[in-house]
């Protein structure tokens, strides 16, 4: 049995508080089982080198994690520098941000999205990217109703979540323990309407089939429609 006697399909429980942080533009604390993670989106009147003069905006994230958000203290990044392991999971952040919404319709304005994890017990990518997606979501909603957008961007709703092999079983949203002992290991991203935004799916022990993969992609998608339940409640 899984803890919690959780099912093979069955979520952690989740949980979303907005507002956790009140400084930032928007914010919020997500809570999926043990892994927490506070997401807070800053807007920056101004946009990278690379697109300046081109009226487009853009949204970018940083991914860190406390030091004693996992069992044994790791050193701050400040000090021993970022991990590749770092930057890979904030470019996969933003790259699957940037996916939400026209960014010509934001205007030349950058939204900096910083996930930022408090607690790790597995799959903390994940619920940065569905936790991050709801703020953003919320501050583009923000801008219009300030009179900073001349209209409300069409926005794609997605979320993430993890799936893998574990013992020979096809898991959803594992923990730490399991993704641990996973024979393949994999994340999805992916819309609302169920088109992907990105799947990463690693084996770690032997290669796997495509019956496997399938049986994962089936798995991660009957999970992610659950998250989407935080979306028909954003207001």
């Amino acid at each position: 049995m899984r803890k919690n006697n959780r099912l093979d399909n069955e979520l952690r429980p989740v949980s979303i508080e907005k507002g956790f942080l009140p400084h930032a533009a928007g914010s919020l604390l997500i809570k999926m089982g043990s892994s927490h993670v506070a997401c807070a989106v800053s807007v920056e009147e101004s946009v990278p080198r690379f697109l300046e003069d081109s009226e487009q905006g853009w949204i970018t994230a940083e991914y860190g994690m406390l030091p004693w958000s996992t069992h044994t203290r790791s050193q701050r990044e400040a000090a021993r520098g970022r991990s590749g392991r770092t930057y890979e999971v904030q470019r996969l952040i933003g790259r699957s941000l940037r996916m939400m919404v026209d960014l010509n319709s934001l205007g030349p304005r950058t939204l900096r999205v910083d996930c930022d994890v408090i607690r790790a017990d597995g799959g903390t990518r994940t619920a940065a990217i569905t936790g991050a997606a709801l703020v953003v979501s919320d501050v583009i909603n923000s801008l219009y109703a300030e009179g900073k957008l001349v209209e409300l961007p069409g926005i794609n709703p997605l979320a993430a979540i993890s799936a893998g092999i574990v013992d020979g079983r096809a898991l959803l949203d594992l923990d730490y323990e399991e993704d641990s002992r996973a024979e393949v290991d994999a994340n999805f991203v992916m819309c609302k309407d169920g088109r992907l935004v990105e799947v990463q799916c690693s084996a770690e022990g032997s290669p796997f089939s495509r019956a496997e993969l399938d049986q994962l992609s089936d798995l991660a998608f009957l999970g992610i429609r659950q998250l989407f339940s935080f979306w028909d409640n954003t207001d």
